[in-house]
């Protein structure tokens, strides 16, 4: 329930959540974002390198019911590895449901650049070498 204290925390459909936190009962999980088993995705370092929920997920705080709004297909990914700035942000906005992704004007591309630079994010190259997914 961590983001379902402040978003939606009395719906129905978080019924059955609520309900698997006061009897432990573990909840049957639908996945909606399901990658391949031959690709390898870790959250925890996208979270720590600035890129945002809505990145990836969409605005999930407007869905009633989550849907996947990206691809997530090959492609869809190297687009962003290859130009972090555009959608790397300040790690305090990670969980910030308003914030949209940049690259409209100059002083927006400098400030991802910026954060490129300040959280070592690793050049294209590095980046999209096969093994990083595919393992």
């Amino acid at each position: 329930m961590n983001c379902h204290k402040q978003i939606w925390a009395d719906s129905p459909y978080l019924e059955p959540v609520r309900a698997s936190i006061k009897t432990g009962k573990p909840l049957e999980w639908i996945r909606v974002h399901d990658l391949p088993d031959f690709s390898y995705f870790n959250h925890s370092i996208h979270v720590n390198k600035g890129v945002g929920c809505t990145t990836c997920h969409g605005p999930i705080d407007q869905m009633p019911v989550v849907s996947q709004a990206s691809s997530l297909q090959m492609e869809w990914c190297l687009d962003c590895h290859r130009r972090p700035e555009n959608f790397v942000r300040p790690k305090e906005k990670v969980f910030d449901m308003e914030w949209r992704q940049r690259n409209s004007t100059e002083a927006e591309v400098a400030e991802g650049v910026n954060l490129k630079k300040k959280y070592h994010i690793q050049e294209p190259n590095v980046l999209t070498s096969c093994s990083t997914c595919h393992r």
